[in-house]
């Protein structure tokens, strides 16, 4: 019905973007490291603002129900069936599995039930309220979650401060010694997390936004293109305080067990970290609490997938092919899909846990960028080129997926810039190429930020 207010899908857009990978595995990266992943949100805070003014009332104004439909309209259907194919790929086997796997890790650790047995009861509840509720119930279930999640994060943060020697003072003190909490690299190297490659991911995160389809789902459900807009300015003013809440979690715990090394297990995994603190350090009550925020995030996160895949399947194929579709039959088909995207997603989890991964954030890096970065790049080459051709964007994904496997082969770049690197590669290799082929030989209005479409 398009009538979500722009509050509440902002705050989903958090939601979604926020899942036991940032609850988990962000700490266990700053624990390890230091704070400079976090320019990479410092930056995007800046893009934020070209995003909401220029890229979603674009989108916005199509009316679309599926962000690939996009792909056709500006170039060919075939861009839109492999690109919205290859996103079910990336949400089943990969998103899906990975936010659900680690909070069962932390579940685990906590209370002793096993990986196996989390996994599937996490499953259950969330594939539950998903299809009973469908995108209304997800949105709004975000919201609560978010209140639980970040409530569980302060208090987490704020417990292992005052539980240091020193406190506020010490904990400061020893991470600023150990640099722990250094957040702008500004060396030239590729292979670290440096801020000129954020600002490069910055850049392609702004003429590539509407590639996700679980995070547009929230945009496109507002009421007009204004109110998407400010969705995605309440996603802003959220996203970096959430952020140094979760880096600092890992930073705090690294000055814990550097005063109490006879408290830390060297033998667990890192991504274990934090939940091995929950379990051996913090009261009974709070732990309990701290436990609703992991599992909020993730379910949030892990119902948007399900309700992403579901439209992508019936919009993007059963309507697109079948012979004669009905809106009853897309319906239905879409609640299946819900089911079975949810035992997929149960499925990869389960086979995740069987699996050494020493960093699930780098994973889904290489991942995202490996698979989903090449057709991301056309939207930058759609919206932001008008000589760009169909044929241009095919070759601009392959020359997108050659170059990005050849470096991760090497080991060339930092696996956090694995997304814009292909990203990159697809609008270069595809605009080139579009010179060899005819100009795009329909009308352009409203597909391009040179050819705006008044009406909404």
């Amino acid at each position: 019905g398009r009538n979500v207010p722009w509050r509440a899908a902002g705050i989903s857009l958090y939601a979604t973007g926020t899942s036991a990978i940032s609850f988990i595995a962000i700490p266990a990266k700053s624990f390890a490291t230091n704070w400079h992943l976090l320019a990479q949100n410092v930056v995007a805070l800046f893009a934020t603002a070209v995003v909401a003014i220029l890229i979603i009332p674009l989108i916005r104004r199509l009316n679309i129900m599926s962000v690939y439909h996009y792909l056709e309209m500006r170039f060919h259907p075939s861009i839109r069936t492999v690109s919205s194919g290859i996103n079910i790929v990336l949400q089943l086997g990969g998103r899906m599995s990975i936010v659900n796997f680690l909070p069962s890790l932390a579940l685990a650790e906590v209370t002793g039930i096993s990986v196996v047995y989390s996994i599937l009861l996490m499953g259950l509840v969330t594939i539950v309220y998903t299809l009973l509720g469908g995108m209304k119930a997800v949105i709004w279930t975000d919201v609560l979650q978010v209140i639980v999640m970040l409530g569980g994060a302060f208090f987490a943060i704020g417990y292992v401060i005052w539980h240091v020697d020193g406190g506020p003072s010490g904990f400061l003190a020893a991470a600023q010694a150990d640099q722990k909490m250094d957040i702008f690299n500004w060396a030239f190297d590729i292979r670290q997390p440096t801020i000129w490659g954020f600002l490069l991911f910055a850049v392609v995160d702004i003429i590539t936004y509407p590639k996700d389809q679980v995070m547009m789902q929230r945009v496109l459900a507002t009421k007009n293109p204004k109110e998407a807009g400010w969705s995605v300015w309440t996603l802003a003013a959220i996203e970096v305080p959430g952020s140094l809440t979760f880096f600092g979690i890992g930073t705090a715990l690294y000055v814990f067990y550097k005063q109490n090394p006879e408290k830390m297990n060297p033998l667990l995994n890192v991504d274990a970290t934090f939940p091995h603190f929950i379990a051996a350090e913090l009261p009974v009550g709070i732990t309990g609490l701290i436990i609703a925020g992991i599992f909020a995030a993730s379910m949030s996160t892990l119902s948007s997938c399900m309700n992403s895949v579901a439209p992508l399947v019936s919009v993007d194929f059963y309507e697109k092919f079948a012979k004669n579709p009905t809106q009853a039959k897309s319906v239905r088909l879409a609640e299946w899909m819900t089911v079975g995207a949810g035992v997929i997603g149960v499925g990869t989890a389960l086979s995740l846990s069987q699996i050494n991964i020493q960093s699930a954030l780098d994973k889904s890096w290489e991942l995202l960028g490996l698979l989903g970065g090449g057709f991301a790049g056309c939207y930058g080459l759609g919206m932001f080129t008008r000589r760009a051709n169909w044929q241009g964007a095919i070759i601009g994904v392959i020359g997108s997926l050659i170059i990005t496997f050849a470096c991760w082969r090497v080991g060339l770049v930092n696996p956090v810039f694995y997304q814009p690197l292909a990203i990159g590669g697809c609008i270069l290799v595809g605009y080139l190429a579009s010179y060899f082929f005819p100009p795009p030989q329909q009308s352009l209005l409203g597909l391009t930020g040179f050819d705006r479409r008044k009406s909404s």
